[in-house]
């Protein structure tokens, strides 16, 4: 496994990170999640606004945080739906707010942060729930937020990818584009890549058992396609896809396996390998000049399916 000097120092800082107050092992998991998100995220950029609010859905509201990007004038403004990576049992407003600040700024675009709800207290499908709704309803509230319906798209890291996934193929074209960041495509943990990083780097087998029965306690959801993307048969809806993968990321072969099965069904799939890269390198931009240059390439991707 070749890593660079800076993800070599990365690894050697986490494995001495200490939480304070855990609870239990989900609580120090949570926390452990945002302490590293805050330390390596580098410096947060300022935008222009942040705005708060929750979406009320049934018998509970979803929290909501919208980024307006330096630069933006009254008319009506492309949008992003950001869903957030964390195994479906982490992941917050602040593990992202760094990487979601820059991605406002260079995409131009509103950027809508949804903090669905989080398993093992809520399983599938409470956060798919969730993150649909919300997506919906900003579709569908557009104009009250100066957003243009027909120029909005979503991006999912990890857990994240994986819902993102799921509304893209039943939402079809009301998105112009979706892009998946070292994609949770599948529960088996079986591939090859799995077995070659097991132990890691910065995520292990273990963690991932564990956060999949979490995610799905239901052992009829193990066949949803909406929980699982590679169960998904045919995304002939879904629109134009930019995957990012990472060289020594357990999760890096079946991204790969998700992007042949969306070109079986002729979508329109750009997919760019990070060499040397581990999961959670987006999260790692005070250190590494890769999470920068995915940045930009999002960013051009999320511009060129705007138009």
């Amino acid at each position: 496994m070749k890593l660079t000097p800076e993800i070599t120092k990365i690894i050697e800082n986490l494995n001495k990170l200490h939480v304070f107050d855990g609870l239990n092992s989900l609580d120090i998991s949570r926390k452990g999640y945002e302490t590293m998100a805050i330390q390596l995220g580098g410096k947060k950029e300022a935008v222009k606004i942040i705005e708060e609010f929750n979406i009320r859905n049934k018998n509970h509201e979803i929290p909501v945080r919208i980024y307006r990007p330096n630069g933006i004038v009254n008319e009506k403004s492309p949008a992003i739906i950001y869903l957030h990576g964390g195994w479906f049992i982490s992941g917050s407003f602040e593990t992202h707010d760094t990487i979601v600040r820059q991605l406002a700024n260079v995409t131009g675009s509103v950027i809508v942060f949804v903090d669905y709800r989080l398993a093992p207290e809520h399983p599938f499908p409470a956060g798919f729930d969730d993150a649909q709704w919300a997506t919906e309803w900003i579709l569908n509230n557009s104009d009250a937020l100066n957003i243009d319906k027909n120029k909005v798209g979503i991006i999912g890291d990890s857990a994240g990818a994986a819902l993102a996934v799921g509304i893209s193929t039943r939402l079809g074209q009301q998105l112009r584009f979706q892009v998946l960041i070292y994609p949770a495509a599948d529960n088996q943990l079986n591939t090859q890549s799995w077995k070659d990083y097991e132990d890691g780097p910065i995520i292990n087998k273990d963690e991932g058992i564990k956060a999949w029965n979490w995610y799905l306690n239901d052992p009829r959801d193990q066949q949803n396609p909406m929980a699982i993307p590679l169960l998904i048969k045919d995304f002939k809806n879904t629109p134009p896809t930019f995957i990012l993968l990472a060289e020594h990321d357990p999760l890096r072969d079946e991204g790969k396996q998700l992007a042949q099965n969306m070109k079986a069904s002729e979508i329109r799939v750009k997919i760019t390998h990070y060499r040397e890269m581990v999961h959670g390198f987006m999260h790692m931009g005070a250190v590494l000049k890769e999470t920068r240059e995915a940045v930009l390439e999002i960013a051009a991707f999320a511009k060129e399916n705007s138009k």
